[in-house]
């Protein structure tokens, strides 16, 4: 390989590692919403995959069943985080072009 090819080659690795950056940052800006119960609890995460907000309707807490309410926002966070996840590979591929690199999907994790 020419000192030339390489040279291109190094310059659109930095190009898109700049790029995937950017799309980071973009990430984090965004929100996706996941409910359980009939949206009796509403979870929203962001492209971080940090929970950004929790809601509980009034009607599902039950002192007398806690278990119930603890398995309603266990169920809609994991699907709030999953959602989120899905989030950001769908726009990392677009980067990508579809190709699945190594490590791309786990950079938020």
């Amino acid at each position: 390989m020419s000192k030339k090819m390489l040279g291109d080659l190094m310059k659109q690795a930095q190009k898109m590692q700049q790029e995937m950056g950017r799309i980071q940052d973009e990430s984090k800006k965004k929100t996706v919403e996941a409910s359980s119960g009939g949206g009796m609890v509403v979870v929203t995460a962001n492209g971080a995959l940090e929970i950004v907000s929790i809601k509980i309707e009034r009607d599902v807490v039950n002192p007398d069943d806690v278990e119930m309410l603890q398995d309603l926002v266990a169920a809609a966070v994991n699907e709030a985080l999953r959602r989120a996840q899905q989030m950001v590979s769908e726009d990392m591929s677009r980067l990508t072009g579809g190709m699945n690199l190594p490590g791309l999907g786990n950079m938020f994790g």
